[in-house]
C-alpha cells in the first residue's frame, strides 16, 4: 500500500541529485506543482526521460539548471513556439542530448517493464538518429532471412513522476486512458504521483473505474496538489492556461526574463 504524504516535499524525497527521472507528455498529466517544488529544492544533474515528448516541464527544469542529460524525442511549446531554454541549452552544449523516437522510448521502458535487457525495434532502420546513439545496436536477426533489427537497451528509471486526477485512500491511482503512465510505473524503481483529489473509496472495487486504475503497490508516494498540472492541461478535467503559456514563452526568450519568471511563479509559489 502506498503512502499519502503529508506534504509535496515529503512525497518528492526519493528524487535526489543525479537520479534518472521519467515524466510523461503534456496530455498525460504533467506534475507541474512537483516540478516547481524540485526547482525550489535546487535539484541537480537529473537524467530526464520525457516519454515521449515534453514542453514547459522540461524547459523549466533545463532553464533552472536541474538537468544534465535529456532523453526524449521532442521538446516544444507547441503553438507558443520553440522551447527557449531547451534551445539555448542545446546551442550552448550545456546539457547532454540523447535523441530518440517515440516508439524507441516506449520500447526501452517496456523492456524494463518486462524484465528483459533490451527490446528490438525495426522502424529506426534508415534513420539518422542511429548515427547519434552508439548505445543502440543494429544486428542481423538470429532467425536469418537477412533481416536487420535494432536493439534498444532497457531504460531503468530511478523514479517515475506524474500527475493524475485522483487517488484513493488505499494508494490506488486513477490514470484512465493514459496507459503510458502504467508503463512508467512498472519500469521505475519508485513512483511518485500528485493528484487533484483523494477518492474516499477503493477505486479497484468500482467496476467502472478499476480498469483505468494503477494499483497502489506500484506507487510509493502520493501528494495532494489541486490543479497540480497548471498551467498545463489535465485532459478530461481542465484545459491549459493559454495566457500563462504565452507569457512564459515571452519571458523565457531571454535569460533575464526566465529568471524573472522563476522569481514570480516558482520561488514565490504563485498559483492560479
Amino acid at each position: 500500500m502506498s503512502q499519502i504524504a503529508a506534504t509535496l516535499d515529503e512525497a518528492l524525497g526519493a528524487i535526489t541529485d543525479g537520479c534518472m527521472l521519467v515524466v510523461p507528455r503534456e496530455v498525460s498529466g504533467v506534475p507541474m506543482d512537483a516540478t516547481r517544488a524540485l526547482i525550489r529544492r535546487g535539484i541537480k544533474r537529473l537524467h530526464l526521460v520525457a516519454l515521449p515528448t515534453s514542453s514547459l516541464q522540461a524547459d523549466l527544469l533545463i532553464g533552472a539548471g536541474c538537468v544534465e542529460t535529456l532523453e526524449t524525442s521532442a521538446v516544444s511549446l507547441g503553438e507558443y513556439g520553440p522551447a527557449p531554454r531547451f534551445t539555448a541549452a542545446i546551442l550552448a552544449g550545456s546539457i547532454k542530448m540523447k535523441d530518440a523516437t517515440c516508439p524507441a522510448l516506449h520500447a526501452a521502458l517496456q523492456a524494463t517493464e518486462k524484465g528483459v535487457p533490451f527490446m528490438p525495434l525495426r522502424g529506426l532502420i534508415g534513420s539518422d538518429v542511429l548515427k547519434y546513439r552508439d548505445d543502440w545496436k543494429v544486428i542481423d536477426s538470429p532467425f536469418g532471412n537477412d533481416d536487420r533489427i535494432v536493439l534498444l537497451p532497457a531504460i531503468k528509471p530511478d523514479v517515475a513522476l506524474f500527475h493524475a486526477a485522483m487517488a484513493d485512500v488505499y494508494g490506488n491511482v486513477w490514470i484512465g486512458r493514459q496507459r503510458e503512465l502504467a508503463t512508467m510505473a512498472h519500469a521505475a524503481a519508485k513512483t511518485i504521483v500528485t493528484v487533484d483529489r483523494i477518492h474516499p473509496g477503493n477505486l479497484l472495487e468500482t467496476p467502472v473505474l478499476a480498469a483505468g486504475t494503477l494499483p497502489g503497490f506500484y506507487v510509493d508516494a502520493i501528494a495532494l496538489t489541486e490543479r497540480g498540472a497548471w498551467p498545463l492541461p489535465l485532459p478530461d478535467y481542465y484545459t491549459a492556461d493559454a495566457a500563462h503559456l504565452a507569457e512564459y514563452a515571452r519571458m523565457a526568450a531571454t535569460e533575464e526574463g526566465f529568471a524573472e519568471y522563476l522569481d514570480k511563479y516558482v520561488y514565490e509559489k504563485q498559483m492560479v
